[in-house]
């Protein structure tokens, strides 16, 4: 008769300690998942390039390619804000308070047709409004008519928060 309460005992004592280890395992992937939006790491889907403006010349979100009109004259200068998107397709606001070690940088890569624009990254931190203090921009000048095309990146440290899926076509036109 003790030998058939111990193996009741037994039985239950397994299920409860499985019931328990799964909702630990869950519990610790929730923490989990917190830490990684807390370290200074943009999870982003997308961006758009906009004008100071804000009118949106570029949109790219999840690979797709809503708005492409990036068109400027030879001898111009472009001034373009980048922002990044979350997975619900909306601007990733930056929080002030939450100051990295490690800050994310952003990188243009020219991928084609470097001779007809230049494109580098504009930092808007050294301005005096403090509304653009951690804005990040692009500076495209229209070198000669032709097509330009670059991809975007966010570096956080040694590796890529976010890279573009599709290359930034620049149409350079001759001005007249």
């Amino acid at each position: 008769m003790q030998f058939l309460f111990l193996r009741t005992i037994k039985s239950h004592v397994t299920i409860l300690l499985s019931a328990m280890l799964l909702f630990t395992t869950g519990c610790e992937d929730d923490d989990h998942d917190d830490h990684d939006h807390d370290d200074g790491h943009t999870d982003a889907e997308g961006f758009v390039l906009e004008t100071e403006g804000g009118t949106i010349l570029y949109r790219q979100f999840e690979g797709d390619v809503t708005t492409s009109n990036v068109t400027l004259a030879v001898g111009d200068t472009l001034e373009l804000l980048v922002h990044f998107l979350d997975h619900d397709g909306d601007e990733i606001e930056h929080d002030d308070d939450e100051h990295e070690t490690e800050e994310s940088e952003l990188q243009v890569t020219i991928t084609a047709g470097s001779t007809f624009a230049s494109v580098g990254v504009e930092e808007h931190g050294d301005h005096d409004h403090d509304e653009e203090h951690h804005e990040m921009a692009i500076e495209i000048i229209g070198l000669l008519e032709g097509t330009t095309n670059f991809s975007l990146s966010l570096m956080h440290g040694d590796h890529a928060d976010f890279e573009s899926a599709v290359d930034v076509p620049i149409t350079v036109t001759s001005g007249s």
